[in-house]
């Protein structure tokens, strides 16, 4: 594969996603994917989405997880609700992060990524324990399938992240990186975050956002916004990518499902400059 080959985020029928049609209109060569809902993962739909694939010449990178009851409303609500951290839900989810984890070998996919929620910040409390133990169990079935998980960034500190993964303490536990989502949730300035846990990063999603005023931050939303119109600095961004000696996809995000013209026009943008400063960046 080529160095940073244009990825997107897309579903099979669930999530977030832009639908496969986007990225094979687009000519996008990769895609993460959004795991679809219980029933979509079966073997026949794996074979018919992997044919799908293959006729459009594009590679599966990472499956990703979202559950129901899931809410981004707000911050507080997302910490409430998003990934193994709710203890209420959290039995059910490990359980069918191990269903996604075998429908995502099936699809000849080694890679799981998903939120894993607000990581609790007292590393000597009983549910941060539980939470370790809970992504340990996590990482041991997917080890079984000869797979990595992928954290995204946005939560945690870049410094509580690594706290987080050096107490699991399993080697297939790595990081995707989207540095918009450090200004959407506060959590910290994502250029040097990207420096602190680059030895980590295997996948990172390509989105831009502009940070909430200083007043709220932390508590109160960022603006997510199209590639290149944000606070990241695109190019800055691949820059300390290529100095940590990152080569994988670079996937676009834009989650603006609600307007699906202006999505894909946003996307098709993306492209265009991503491809752009890779020309610069890399000759």
């Amino acid at each position: 594969m080529e160095r940073w080959p244009i990825g997107v985020f897309t579903s099979v029928d669930a999530g977030l996603g832009v639908h496969l049609d986007v990225a094979k209109d687009l000519g996008i060569p990769t895609v993460q994917i959004h795991a679809p809902h219980k029933q979509t993962r079966t073997a026949a739909h794996a074979e018919a989405f992997l044919g799908k694939l293959k006729a459009a010449g594009i590679t599966l990178t990472c499956v990703f997880c979202g559950f129901d009851g899931e809410s981004y409303a707000d911050i507080a609500t997302t910490a409430r609700t998003v990934g193994l951290v709710p203890q209420a839900t959290r039995a059910a989810r490990l359980a069918e992060l191990t269903e996604i984890s075998d429908f995502a070998q099936v699809l000849g996919c080694g890679a799981v990524g998903l939120h894993i929620g607000f990581v609790p910040s007292d590393r000597a409390s009983t549910d941060y324990k539980d939470l370790v133990s809970a992504t340990r169990d996590l990482l041991d079935h997917v080890n079984g399938n000869s797979q990595n998980v992928h954290l995204e960034t946005g939560q945690e500190s870049a410094d509580h992240l690594l706290e987080f993964i050096h107490d699991v303490a399993r080697d297939n536990l790595f990081i995707n990186f989207d540095p918009a989502n450090m200004i959407l949730y506060g959590s910290g300035e994502p250029i040097e975050a990207l420096r602190k846990v680059g030895h980590l990063v295997r996948s990172v999603h390509c989105k831009d956002a502009k940070w909430a005023p200083e007043a709220v931050r932390g508590t109160g939303w960022g603006q997510e916004v199209a590639l290149g119109e944000g606070d990241v600095g695109m190019e800055t961004y691949l820059r300390t990518l290529l100095e940590l000696g990152y080569t994988g996809p670079l996937t676009i995000e834009r989650e603006i499902p609600q307007d699906p013209v202006r999505q894909k026009a946003d996307i098709g943008k993306a492209v265009s400059l991503l491809t752009s400063l890779k020309s610069k960046i890399l000759g």
